[in-house]
């Protein structure tokens, strides 16, 4: 499961996604994130499909590889999912002691489940197709306007951009802990619940004292090269809009008025 994390990982391809200017990315990914939450019929969840798959296409990532993300929040899906099938009321269609199925809950469970492998796919299609270093410039340029409210714009951008570089890091490092362990009998897959959370103790612990190693070293390094915030500070590539960025604009844009010609209608 851990080798499954896909977000903060890159994945190189030669596509129109991974060429458009990361401020694109990062609205068209908010608003696909919120428009899935505001949908409650199937027509708008097939609409958000084809969206969503044609992005899919278009960037050249393979869809084995974003799906393989979805098995990191496998439990966390079914725990929901299994929330709303017997905690929704409705017209029941069957019922063991005091649990009951309803129709409903079905029906909500779906849309549940389709709303969160969106989110995860969605959000991961903008990590897959765009460096850390630009999402970072990208989220710093869009708030840009908030540093006259004396707003940390740029000290938010660097924590967002530490953050995801040190998501393959950690996994990494979590997937070494775990064979050393295992080479020295560790067993984290028998017993019930408490025992396996107990056995989880081994890795945890280097795991935290790696990381906060790793954040010291960073610090030291940001220090020593007198790094002291954004004031003062230039790109040495800054981002410029293209004329596919201005069409994908104008694409999320009929992707909008198109979602809420369907909320008027249906």
């Amino acid at each position: 499961m851990i080798r499954d994390i896909t977000i903060g990982q890159y994945y190189p391809a030669n596509s129109v996604i991974h060429r458009l200017d990361p401020r694109v990315k990062l609205l068209g990914t908010i608003v696909f994130v919120v428009t899935v939450f505001f949908i409650s019929d199937f027509i708008g969840l097939l609409f958000a499909t084809a969206a969503l798959g044609a992005v899919i296409v278009i960037s050249k990532v393979p869809l084995k590889y974003m799906l393989k993300g979805l098995r990191a929040i496998f439990i966390l899906m079914l725990f929901t999912v299994l929330l709303n099938v017997f905690l929704t009321p409705g017209e029941v269609i069957f019922q063991l002691g005091f649990l009951k199925i309803t129709m409903e809950g079905i029906v909500l469970a779906a849309k549940t489940a389709i709303r969160l492998v969106y989110l995860i796919v969605g959000s991961t299609i903008m990590t897959l197709t765009t460096t850390p270093n630009h999402l970072t410039d990208g989220l710093e340029k869009a708030l840009n306007p908030l540093n006259k409210l004396h707003f940390p714009v740029h000290e938010l951008a660097m924590t967002m951009s530490i953050a995801l570089r040190f998501i393959p890091i950690l996994t990494e490092e979590t997937d070494k802990i775990m064979k050393a362990q295992q080479a020295r009998c560790a067993d984290f897959e028998s017993g019930n619940l408490i025992q396996r959370l107990k056995s989880l103790i081994p890795i945890l612990v280097p795991l935290f004292i790696s990381a906060i190693r790793r954040a010291n070293d960073l610090a030291m390094a940001m220090e020593a090269r007198c790094y002291r915030g954004g004031i003062g500070r230039t790109k040495m590539k800054p981002l410029v809009y293209a004329k596919r960025d201005y069409i994908a604009y104008g694409i999320v844009l009929i992707y909008v008025l198109l979602w809420a010609a369907m909320k008027m209608w249906l």
